[in-house]
């Protein structure tokens, strides 16, 4: 299985997992038009309407930080970069945040508010 397979399905079981809570699918790998842009693996919106913009993160062990420890400020400034360019599109932004589902050895952790804007 190539990389971007393997990412692909770690969306898809994040993705699963997050309507079995009862989120609803907004957008998959939102990407601004911009070179050096952002990229948003899933928006999702909560049943009170908040949107939530998640980063989805693969690894096979906790090495280095793991999942959760591999988003740094870069990619958490990407995502909020991304998260904007998409909010610009709104005609009333909803209240957002930003989530994070890692995986490690099989196991999969949602957290909610993991990042923000600041």
């Amino acid at each position: 299985m190539s990389t971007r397979d393997d990412g692909a399905a770690a969306e898809d079981r994040a993705l699963a997992h997050l309507q079995q809570q009862g989120l609803a699918l907004v957008a998959r790998n939102y990407r601004t038009p911009h070179r050096g842009g952002g990229e948003i693996d899933l928006i999702m919106r909560e049943p009170d309407g908040t949107l939530v913009f998640v980063e989805v993160r693969k690894r096979a062990s906790r090495g280095f930080g793991g999942a959760a420890g591999s988003i740094g400020w870069e990619k958490q400034r990407r995502v909020v970069f991304a998260a904007q360019h998409y909010l610009l599109r709104l005609r009333q932004p909803p209240p957002c945040r930003f989530d994070v589902v890692s995986m490690e050895n099989g196991a999969l952790q949602w957290m909610r508010a993991a990042f923000d804007a600041g």
